[in-house]
């Protein structure tokens, strides 16, 4: 479909740190199967946190979705946690000593540290391998019809939806929630990305955003407000498994820390699915007539997610990061198997994620089939990986 309409398709990409180098997989195996030089076939792009930068990636490179998704591949495969953060002993040690020190200077309200890790590297890499300015140039060519990136406003305590896109495009006002028209820079990805307490919270139009996705309750309402009338939408939930040995005796900071950015990442995308499912049983007893007067259509959806547990595969890949970082994340807890989950968040490592890549290549290429009738692409011929 044209990206120029209403009901075209959309790609809504979920955050969760280290976790989205999953999503990258899985487009590679969807860029692989589509002709080279094919422009992206998402003319509407949304995403949250880590899937904001992805989101973005495929954005400024819109005229060439296996090129786009390639660089990206590039990129987390070669990634390491000092390219997203200063690991260094003297910064984590800084860090550290903030909050303690605040701790004895009567409290949180008198002295407050900002983060704990710093990730000025991160804003560095996004600056040095994005081009935003390709975006405008994207969707004057019609290749795209608008991005979108979310983030949490500390200060109003609302979602917003910053997006870039066609001109036909109004913003958007709902409870707790809405739509900004930006041109979208390193600033909107960095405040996307900000996980509260790791990583400081970004100023934007006086006010002050971290990540998306808290509070973000209506995941997928971004990309219909962008015209989207279908959405593929690729989670880093995996398949749960049961943890070896159950923690003993009162659980571990990094265990509570694990299930609190669970809750903030993971949670949000199935409840707003079943919500968009039962509207869309609703609106089958309806007429056509009817839908067009309340302003209503039926939407499409097709989920990929992990067929395995990114936390265990997490767990596995802990000794590759660097010593002064995995050595404070010993210290709360986080090396053992109870702290697997905020370990998969920060595992910005190359062996793990291209391992997370492999399974989300993996997953959709068992899907094939499924994924092209979804894409309206069921007649394409088989293609390599190679190819």
């Amino acid at each position: 479909m044209s990206a120029s309409g209403e009901g075209c398709l959309g790609l809504v990409l979920t955050g969760g740190g280290a976790r989205t180098a999953y999503q990258v997989g899985a487009l590679r195996a969807i860029a692989h199967w589509l002709p080279r030089g094919a422009p992206i076939p998402f003319p509407v792009l949304c995403g949250t946190s880590a899937g904001a930068i992805n989101a973005v990636a495929l954005a400024a490179h819109a005229g060439n979705f296996r090129q786009g998704v390639g660089r990206l591949a590039s990129v987390w495969g070669s990634l390491s946690a000092p390219k997203v953060v200063r690991s260094d002993s003297r910064a984590l040690l800084q860090g550290a000593a903030r909050w303690i020190f605040t701790l004895f200077a009567r409290g949180l309200g008198r002295y407050n540290p900002s983060s704990l890790l710093d990730p000025s590297p991160l804003r560095v890499l996004l600056e040095r391998r994005l081009p935003f300015p390709s975006i405008d140039r994207a969707i004057a060519e019609g290749a795209l019809r608008a991005v979108c990136v979310t983030a949490f406003s500390y200060t109003t305590a609302r979602s917003v939806s910053f997006y870039q896109g066609s001109q036909d495009l109004k913003p958007w006002q709902r409870t707790e929630r809405m739509g900004r028209p930006v041109r979208l820079g390193a600033d909107h990805l960095m405040a996307s990305a900000a996980i509260p307490f790791l990583f400081r919270a970004v100023a934007l139009d006086n006010e002050y955003f971290g990540d998306g996705s808290m509070r973000q309750l209506a995941p997928i309402s971004p990309a219909l407000h962008l015209g989207a009338g279908r959405l593929l939408l690729i989670d880093v939930k995996g398949a749960a498994q049961p943890v070896l040995q159950a923690p003993e005796g009162y659980p571990s900071f990094a265990h509570i820390g694990g299930h609190v950015l669970n809750c903030i990442f993971l949670d949000s995308i199935d409840a707003d699915l079943e919500r968009l499912r039962r509207i869309n049983e609703a609106l089958v007893r309806v007429s056509r007539v009817t839908r067009s007067r309340l302003g209503l259509r039926p939407v499409d959806t097709l989920l990929i997610a992990p067929s395995a547990d990114l936390s265990a595969l997490a767990f596995r890949h802990r000794d590759a990061l660097p010593r002064a970082l995995r050595s404070v994340l010993g210290r709360i807890g986080a090396l053992g198997e109870e702290g697997a989950d905020l370990i998969s968040y920060l595992l910005f490592e190359k062996s793990y994620c291209r391992e997370a890549m492999a399974l989300g290549f993996e997953d959709a290429t068992r899907r094939r089939d499924e994924i092209l009738a979804f894409l309206d692409h069921a007649t394409l011929p088989e293609i390599g990986v190679g190819s």
